[in-house]
């Protein structure tokens, strides 16, 4: 594997949770990124990892999905119950509809194995860079047109009537985008770029997936006036009605 070593500029010694069944990959690994100075915690069953995951502070997870003692699907889907923290799935199942399933479930990225650690740099990177500016995000000026979607940027969540919508921060980076745009249809490659940070292809349902989940959680909170619609042969386009 080829090695690839930026500088830190996030916070000091990120944590990261590594949750995989493979125990010379999860060593390789471990020692790899506590060289690039991150916290490391690992952990070679499902339901040690989810114990971790939840009751430890860590700032990023790499999650293996064939895993002893619970699925890392299940555990990514009972995780996002209590937590946003953000999930790199790492598996050798590569079929789309293995991604569709990890994004649908709340993953922020997904990485095929075998993979290299220079991959898995930029991926951690890029990760964490997208979670410092969601941390750093404002609701954009309403310059005299509001909805009342209120956008959390601490929690990176969203608010109707005091009722939190449980996005992830995919989700959350991708409604604030759209809110921001609001009445502009924006394009997939514009939405791949701003929200999910990787050039757009035809296969790649990852937007898709995220639109539909977004959808879902803003309905069972009840918000309304607001609605994400599909553009043909465009994109998506949020419209706020009676704002």
């Amino acid at each position: 594997m080829n090695t690839y070593h930026p500088p830190l500029s996030l916070s000091s010694s990120p944590r990261i949770l590594i949750i995989e069944d493979d125990v010379e990959l999860c060593t390789l690994l471990s020692n790899h990124l506590s060289r690039r100075g991150f916290a490391l915690n690992s952990t070679h069953r499902g339901d040690q990892g989810l114990d971790l995951a939840l009751h430890s502070p860590v700032e990023l997870i790499l999650l293996d999905i064939m895993l002893p003692r619970d699925c890392g699907l299940n555990i990514l889907a009972r995780l996002r119950y209590e937590r946003g923290t953000p999930v790199i799935l790492m598996s050798a199942l590569g079929a789309e509809q293995d991604r569709i399933t990890g994004f649908s479930q709340g993953a922020d990225d997904y990485l095929p194995k075998p993979f290299s650690l220079a991959e898995l740099d930029v991926r951690i990177d890029a990760l964490l860079r997208r979670v410092a500016i969601d941390c750093g995000t404002r609701p954009p000026s309403a310059a005299g047109r509001r909805s009342a979607l209120d956008l959390d940027p601490d929690a990176r969540d969203v608010r109707f009537n005091g009722r939190a919508a449980g996005l992830t921060s995919s989700e959350f980076r991708l409604v604030c985008t759209l809110h921001e745009h609001r009445g502009e249809a924006l394009s997939k490659a514009f939405l791949y770029q701003h929200v999910l940070h990787r050039p757009y292809t035809q296969l790649d349902r990852g937007l898709d997936v995220h639109v539909c989940n977004l959808r879902r959680k803003l309905a069972a909170i009840e918000v309304q006036g607001l609605r994400i619609d599909a553009v043909r042969h465009q994109g998506y386009v949020l419209m706020c009605e009676g704002v």
